[in-house]
């Protein structure tokens, strides 16, 4: 996130968003510079007006911020990440398969005696 944050920096200043102002503005952060990062970055903000990329996030209603997330697992997903993968596999809707109906009756007991 660092080297985004240094891109961010470069732009808002007017300075040019290459190699060295990036790796220069890291340093100065105190972050432990990766070149092969540096280049990423550098080659992907290439044809980005950042201005226009910020603008267009802000204005990404609450339901787009869920829509990211599920777009940041699918990510992590890709990475190799166990927890993502599990995430997903996941979910907070219970099971409302009818599997057993001998359940069903004992439950139907149960919220009878509850309710006289």
């Amino acid at each position: 996130m660092e080297y985004v944050y240094a891109a961010l920096i470069l732009n808002e200043s007017g300075e040019e968003i290459n190699e060295d102002n990036l790796t220069n503005v890291l340093d100065a952060a105190g972050v432990d510079v990766e070149e092969s990062r540096v280049k990423a970055l550098v080659a992907a903000l290439e044809d980005v007006d950042i201005d226009d990329a910020v603008s267009e996030a802000a204005a990404v209603p609450a339901g787009g911020a869920a829509a990211g997330g599920a777009a940041g697992a699918e990510e992590a997903d890709d990475d190799g990440d166990d927890e993502a993968e599990e995430a997903e596999e996941t979910s907070d809707v219970p099971d409302t398969t009818d599997d057993d109906d001998d359940d069903d009756e004992a439950d139907g007991e149960g919220l009878g005696e509850l309710f006289g």
